[in-house]
């Protein structure tokens, strides 16, 4: 029953674990308790195999968090810290930052390129944070006419910074 399944089990394991190996031992250990259980008759074997994969992987998951809290407790008992050593720096790394500009730099680009009023209106509302109504009274328009040019905006922001 067991072998039959196995390359579609490990391809759920895989999506529930997200790392192959451990896949593979959650298989193993499965394989040893469906074997330990002595071929007891169960009315479907595949629903009982993957119950049973679910159920591993939730105990692993379980423990990993036990394991967790229990060492992040022992670590603030012992060292008065989160992590003992050195703690590490907030601020983002070098790359996080490059890529941070670079974000900025386009959603600027994209915000200049829109369409005068939805330029407009998207920097009054966005912006300097002005509600649609003080936005609609200081352009002389409608609220309904904020809100179509602010769904052109965001509409032509998504595509630009898509592409």
């Amino acid at each position: 029953m067991y072998a039959a399944y196995r390359p579609e089990l490990l391809r759920f394991l895989i999506t529930r674990t997200g790392d192959p190996a451990e896949a593979e031992d959650v298989l193993q250990e499965l394989w040893l308790r469906v074997h330990a259980a002595g071929g007891s008759p169960v009315a479907n074997g595949r629903a009982y195999l993957y119950r049973a994969a679910q159920n591993l992987v939730l105990d692993r998951m379980r423990e990993r968090r036990r394991r967790s809290t229990r060492d992040r407790d022992w670590s603030v008992a012992e060292y008065g810290a989160a992590s003992p050593g050195e703690t590490a720096d907030p601020r983002p790394g070098a790359e996080q930052a490059m890529e941070d500009q670079q974000r900025s730099a386009r959603l600027a680009t994209a915000i200049a390129a829109l369409p005068p009023a939805a330029g407009r209106v998207f920097r009054l509302h966005k912006l300097d944070g002005l509600p649609h109504a003080d936005v609609a009274r200081e352009l002389g328009i409608t609220r309904s006419g904020v809100e179509k040019h602010m769904a052109t905006a965001m509409t032509f922001l998504r595509r630009s910074l898509r592409d």
